[in-house]
């Protein structure tokens, strides 16, 4: 009996701890869940925080290492808030030419103190926010740059300046040396792993996938290349040299030659016009603001410049939509890139909306799936059937990112954004080798048909599978150059010749009838304004921008959706290895695209 007692003494006590534990975990769980969301909220609340307040007189300074010139605002960066340092604003490239714009005509505005250094942007929105400088100056204000490590991408916006100061202090670096582009080729190392890269193309300049099947570069790539690298850093170096009041010829000398070494140098060679130390520089300022004391003068931050100007625009039934496709061309409803489904429901509903008098396609892609691309296209062109279209091309508007615009009404490119690529592809792995001598495993197909198993990327197509992947291509490639040949009114067997996957600049592309005219955004809102009512000036519009950019819960759902995957190798020469590696996937394997191969940034 004392036996039985014990064991159920010892069975209430097991159920009581079981019990007790269940009841710690159910709180605990209660807990986390509540500080989860206290924590959510708090970024949410810190990141969408009031207007900043600034002072109504000042000096606006542009410090662009504290902002990232993008397409859109971006929303608050989650994963940011764990690195070093202060995170940047991101600013869209319309707002922050308008801003630049509003501070020419702001009294309060004395004039700009532009720190270019560690600027962070696309190679078009940074040639499109130098032209509103430079518009800012035939205001009469000034513009004052000081730079301590010049750059390509700093000194060509500092250089619009009308004084440019070097720092006088020593352990600056100089890297304006000129353009230069790093292309990787895989083959050597997929052999030595037994993976066998089959590419199907159209095009001899259609380089995309290059980088699998070859050990080095072909000659026409690397002709297709140097052109577009030579035009961007002519299109640039051109820029600075007449800014600077030097020869061209001069200018590419002194990089040639590696005369730029010390700050003095710029000085010598007419590139700066003083060697400042931080005491003299303020002495600058003061004496440009008519005071003694650089206390006297308030500093006026140039993102929150942006964010007080810009984000109460007046609604008007009047509008002009720009559809921003910025970013890769997938398909699906993909947020962070062009995914076909959404933006056809996107391009739908701006077609359905009687206030949207005009539409602004702008496009900073390399292009990408070719369904997705001509899902996009054809809603276009339902929509200019109702309202005028006009395309403003950004980085990029290469390949898919052309197929769908070449139909627009007009066509505005930078001078070095990248186009054309009119080319089509289509790449299929075999790991057969790979799977069977290093991994050591054997593999059975078992198929209904003959060619069942050609995707599954566990073997090599054979030669009526080639022919029929070459068939799809080339049927795609025949309706690519006729799409542009329809939209830009020029010959097929001419586009044919300036197709062959070719990617030219914008400064290129308008000889040749790729484009209509160079300009950026505002030139492209402009034309649509004046296409509508034959306005000169976009007072009587209110733009409309799509697709709304995320909101900050919808960039922490992402993030901890894990959507982005990180990259191991950032910022290191096998970051382009990596992300070469990440995009063979057998799951896409005989898929037809439309896409540049590589995307650039210059610095």
């Amino acid at each position: 009996m004392l036996k039985n007692n014990k064991r159920k003494d010892t069975m209430k006590d097991f159920v009581k701890m079981l019990l007790a534990v269940m009841a710690g975990m159910l709180i605990f769980s209660v807990i986390w869940v509540i500080m989860m969301f206290s924590f959510i909220g708090s970024i949410a609340a810190l990141s969408s925080s009031d207007t900043p307040v600034i002072a109504k007189e000042g000096v606006l300074n542009m410090d662009l290492s504290n902002i990232v010139l993008s397409e859109q605002e971006q929303p608050f960066n989650f994963n940011g808030m764990f690195s070093k340092g202060t995170q940047p604003t991101s600013v869209g490239i319309w707002n922050a030419v308008q801003a630049v714009k509003m501070a020419a005509a702001d009294p309060g505005i004395r004039f700009i103190y532009l720190r270019p250094d560690g600027i962070s942007g696309g190679i078009a929105e940074i040639e499109e926010f130098r032209k509103a400088l430079a518009d800012f100056r035939l205001s009469g204000k000034a513009i004052v740059a000081f730079t301590e490590n010049p750059s390509n991408a700093s000194y060509y916006l500092a250089s619009v300046a009308d004084k440019v100061y070097v720092t006088g202090s020593k352990g600056g670096m100089n890297t304006l040396i000129g353009l230069s582009s790093q292309m990787y080729f895989l083959k050597d190392i997929l052999d030595r792993l037994g993976v066998n890269m089959q590419l199907i193309r159209h095009g001899k300049y259609k380089s995309a996938g290059e980088m699998y099947i070859k050990s080095q570069i072909s000659p026409e790539n690397y002709e297709q290349n140097k052109v577009m690298i030579s035009s961007i850093w002519n299109s640039w170096a051109s820029q600075i040299a007449t800014s600077r009041g030097i020869e061209l010829s001069k200018f590419n000398e002194l990089i040639d030659n590696l005369e730029l070494n010390e700050p003095q140098d710029f000085v010598k060679y007419g590139l700066a016009d003083d060697v400042l130390t931080r005491e003299q520089r303020a002495q600058k300022l003061c004496t440009l603001y008519m005071t003694e004391d650089i206390n006297a003068i308030s500093f006026i931050p140039f993102e929150d410049y942006v964010a007080v100007k810009t984000t109460t625009p007046k609604f008007s039934t009047n509008q002009i939509a720009v559809i921003y496709a910025d970013g890769e061309i997938v398909d699906g409803r993909e947020v962070e890139n062009v995914a076909g489904d959404r933006f056809a429901e996107i391009i739908a509903s701006v077609r359905e909306d009687d206030m949207v008098k005009a539409v602004v396609l702008r496009v900073s892609s390399p292009g990408g799936s070719v369904l997705a691309s001509d899902k996009i296209r054809k809603e276009l062109q339902l929509l200019k059937e109702k309202k005028p279209l006009i395309a403003s091309y950004g980085n990029y508007a290469a390949s898919g990112g052309y197929w769908i615009s070449a139909g627009c009404d007009y066509i505005f490119s930078d001078a070095t954004t990248l186009t054309g690529s009119i080319g089509v592809f289509s790449l299929i792995p075999d790991f057969g080798k790979t799977v069977k001598e290093l991994a050591h495993v054997n593999v059975t197909s078992i198929n209904s048909n003959k060619h069942s198993d050609m995707y599954s990327g566990m073997r090599a197509l054979d030669k009526d599978e080639i022919a029929y992947q070459q068939k799809s291509v080339e049927h795609i490639y025949d309706e690519f150059t006729g799409i542009v040949a329809e939209g830009r009114d020029l010959r097929k067997t001419y586009v044919d010749s300036i197709a062959q996957g070719r990617v030219w600049t914008g400064a290129d592309a308008i000889k040749i009838g790729l484009v209509d005219e160079i300009g950026g955004l505002e030139a492209a809102l402009l034309k649509a304004a004046n296409t509508v009512d034959g306005s000169e000036s976009l007072d009587n519009f209110y733009i409309a921008s799509y697709p709304a950019a995320q909101t900050t819960w919808e960039a922490l759902l992402a993030t901890f959706q894990g959507q982005s995957t990180p990259v191991i190798f950032a910022g290191t020469p096998l970051e382009a290895v990596e992300k070469a590696f990440r995009n063979v996937s057998t799951a896409q394997s005989g898929k037809a695209y439309a896409r540049m191969e590589n995307e650039y940034v210059i610095r």
